[in-house]
């Protein structure tokens, strides 16, 4: 295990303010609860929180998130978006994991909806969004849910399986890849003969954030990223079971719509507007 090089990050990192500010801790419970604790300080839009290991990370839904020392990324990034871009946040986040690990390691990634990234069926990335109920403080005025006119604090954590090897953990081996899993798939030929498949976190944390930041530029600007998140989704044309507090549906994922909620057409030809929830698909 090799931790994580702070200074070949900087040296790598190609953004106007994304992870220019870090927060970063050789081990902490969680980087979510670093961010939301930089975010009631006032700290900037693009800060960043990021830890070689997390003891109580967490996924979507309540889950754990598995994530051994000095293998992944794990990261927490802090945004002020405006109400009109807080919807593209969601698919922005597993759009920069693709397009990084694409652009470093020319991997081709897809999107379990809504935001899983998955290589041949298996969850490489995990993406958490929360919107804290504590609010950073501006000076002058009272604290409220917003970070600024119309503007929300938002919590973007992801975590990045690179080095991690899931066949010792047998809760996750079947359901779990990496980038160096990934890459050790390659024909021999595409690489040392012998030698450990590794990934290097630093460039690939550095390019996550190049996308994320310009197509986060982009969204404040109004455009959508809508159709380029729809086009790396496999959940569409599927049968799905839809999953929500109190309710369910059971259907063929259909579309998606542009604020990136799923539309399940039922047996019985109803449609379903599934805007938050766990999908599964058949056979999964």
């Amino acid at each position: 295990m090799t931790p994580f090089d702070l200074g070949r990050f900087r040296a790598a990192l190609r953004t106007d303010a994304f992870g220019r500010n870090l927060i970063f801790e050789p081990s902490v419970g969680s980087t979510m609860d670093l961010a939301r604790e930089a975010a009631g300080q006032g700290a900037p839009e693009g800060t960043l929180a990021l830890a070689d290991e997390q003891t109580a990370g967490r996924g979507r839904l309540g889950r754990s998130w598995l994530a051994p020392p000095a293998v992944n990324l794990l990261s927490t990034l802090l945004l002020r978006p405006p109400a009109a871009a807080l919807r593209q946040v969601a698919m922005i986040a597993p759009l920069a994991v693709c397009d990084a690990v694409e652009e470093c390691h020319g991997l081709r990634l897809d999107i379990k909806w809504p935001n899983d990234v998955q290589a041949h069926g298996k969850k490489l990335a995990g993406i958490l969004i929360e919107v804290p109920h504590a609010p950073a403080p501006r000076t002058g005025r009272t604290a409220s849910p917003t970070g600024g006119e119309g503007e929300s604090v938002v919590l973007v954590g992801a975590g990045i399986n690179v080095n991690f090897d899931p066949r010792p953990y047998e809760e996750v081996r079947d359901i779990a890849t990496s980038v160096a899993v990934e890459l050790a798939r390659r024909p021999v030929r595409a690489r040392e003969a012998g030698r450990p498949v590794r990934a290097e976190r630093e460039p690939l944390l550095a390019a996550y954030l190049a996308h994320f930041e310009r197509m986060y530029a982009a969204a404040r600007a109004g455009a959508s990223m809508r159709d380029a998140w729809r086009a790396r989704l496999v959940t569409l044309g599927k049968e799905v079971r839809a999953a929500w507090p109190g309710g369910s549906a059971e259907g063929i994922a259909e579309d998606v719509d542009e604020d990136g909620a799923l539309i399940v057409r039922t047996a019985d030809g109803a449609l379903v507007t599934v805007e938050a929830g766990d999908v599964t698909l058949r056979g999964e």
